[in-house]
């Protein structure tokens, strides 16, 4: 089952809101009374607060975002760190390989390879 977080995130875009803040525009609580997590407010003007049944119609997109999520946090672990990747992209230019011929882009491919969207 999705995130609330997860949900919210999706039924806002099915709604053309694009971005949440989860600071002030939508807080969520948990009472730690085995209930989990709810909607404490609600402040995006002009979409109206979704009920439990709105919210759970979106599971399966938000399972798809959580795993995008993840897939993007795993490939931001995995990859070279930036001053690395651009000497492997100095080195390939240097050696005419700006193509997929290069380490850099061998690198890049890797890291794709075992982190896949789905």
């Amino acid at each position: 089952m999705a995130s609330l977080r997860a949900k919210i995130i999706e039924y806002c875009k099915d709604n053309s809101v694009t971005d949440v803040d989860f600071t002030k525009d939508v807080l969520m609580q948990n009472n730690s009374d085995g209930n989990g997590d709810f909607i404490a407010q609600w402040n995006i003007d002009g979409l109206a607060q979704p009920n439990d049944s709105t919210l759970n119609s979106f599971d399966t997109k938000g399972n798809t975002l959580e795993s995008l999520e993840t897939v993007q946090s795993n490939r931001g672990m995995s990859y070279p760190a930036i001053k690395e990747q651009l000497d492997l992209l100095y080195k390939d230019m240097l050696a005419d390989k700006g193509d997929k011929t290069g380490d850099w882009f061998a690198a890049v491919k890797k890291v794709k390879d075992d982190n896949p969207k789905g």
